[in-house]
């Protein structure tokens, strides 16, 4: 399979967006763990469609102009993995669920840290919204993007407003 991408400022800091011929496969962040999504060797390519439309859609919900994203996602991981990333699609905007809701809405009421697992290494940030999964205790848990970054895309949504203390 292969990879092209294209980098785009944002808010949030640079992001490094990543497609194949079939959609886009991942929103990284600038300072991703190179080991948490793994893909091959990757071409940049600033023309690609699907890459372009993601851009766009991104500077939309950034601006406060776009609430559901509209793109041809692609899920690389384990099936499990993608049940799970398929449930974060599912949460509205500007609302969050617990690791174990989306356990209890994958059918896997017991497989809450696996969810839990399953989330930190979703590759689709922001488009599959896993910066709307938070603690049972309302608390924002660990985050690819760092834990200021979810509270901002939640602040962003017009959740409830995070503080430090929720940190």
């Amino acid at each position: 399979m292969a990879f092209w991408y294209k980098m785009m400022n944002s808010p949030v800091g640079e992001l490094k967006l990543v497609a194949t011929e079939e959609g886009l496969a991942a929103v990284l962040w600038e300072n991703d763990d190179p080991k948490r999504v793994r893909f091959r060797p990757q071409q940049e390519d600033l023309h690609h469609a699907t890459l372009l439309e993601a851009e766009r859609q991104l500077r939309e919900y950034f601006s406060g102009k776009r609430q559901q994203f509209s793109l041809p996602l692609v899920f690389i991981g384990t099936e499990f993995q993608k049940n799970v990333w398929a449930a974060l699609v599912t949460i509205p905007f500007g609302e969050t669920r617990t690791y174990g809701q989306i356990a209890q809405q994958i059918g896997n009421p017991t497989a809450v840290r696996a969810v839990g697992a399953a989330n930190g290494r979703n590759p689709l940030s922001i488009i599959a919204p896993c910066h709307r999964v938070i603690g049972t205790n309302g608390k924002l848990t660990g985050f690819a993007g760092g834990l200021p970054t979810k509270a901002f895309l939640l602040r962003l949504e017009g959740g409830q407003l995070w503080t430090e203390e929720t940190l």
